[in-house]
Order: C-alpha cells, then sequence, then structure tokens
C-alpha cells in the first residue's frame, strides 16, 4: 500500500478544519481534514443532499456551536466522529470517509 503525505499535522488547527486535493480512484477530489488533538478524520468534499461542496469558500468551513460540520449550501449538519448527517435534508446519510492516518507530523493517505 502507498501513502501520500496531504498535509502537516500542524497546519490544522486542533478543532478545526483543513481542505486539502488527493487522488481518491484515480480522480482528483477536495477532501476535507477535521483534527482533534494528535487524531485526523477526513471525508470527501460533497453533500450527499445535493452533491455540492460544502465550503462556503475554498477550505472555509461553517461549524455549529454544537460541534457540527454545516454545509455552506443548504445547512445539512454532520456530526464529526463518523461524519453521519443529523439535521438537515439528508439526514441519515453520512459523508464519504477517506482513509488517513497521522504518522512524523504530517496527515498521509492510505491508497491502494
Amino acid at each position: 500500500m502507498r501513502r501520500t503525505a496531504l498535509i502537516a499535522l500542524d497546519s490544522i488547527a486542533d478543532g478545526g478544519f483543513a481542505e486539502t486535493e488527493a487522488a481518491i480512484d484515480g480522480d482528483a477530489e477536495s477532501v476535507i481534514l477535521y483534527r482533534q488533538g494528535h487524531e485526523v478524520r477526513a471525508w470527501l468534499n460533497i453533500c450527499p443532499h445535493a452533491g455540492r461542496r460544502l465550503d462556503w469558500a475554498p477550505g472555509q468551513f461553517l461549524k455549529s456551536r454544537e460541534g457540527l460540520l454545516v454545509c455552506a449550501a443548504h445547512g445539512a449538519s454532520f456530526e464529526l466522529a463518523q461524519g453521519e448527517c443529523v439535521g438537515g435534508p439528508c439526514r441519515g446519510e453520512a459523508l464519504r470517509a477517506v482513509a488517513v492516518e497521522v504518522r512524523d507530523g504530517q496527515v498521509w493517505l492510505a491508497s491502494a
């Protein structure tokens, strides 16, 4: 399995988001990264409701007071543990997870 470095861990604020581009299944995709301490979760930057990007401007994401990721287009709200939609037009659906790991101060994409 080949690994690709995406971003330095320190360039993502703790409790914050970053956006990067990565090759997923051979296609260039926008990926959301969410950092919590030394752990990073990642999802494709695509809302399951209408297939639009979640950011309101490139790399700029909305986070509610309740700690949910909010789609800028239609207000769908996603919890940050599994990316499940807990409010809005796609309730019960989920963001598509992207496998990443943190190693040597970098966030790495796992790819086949």
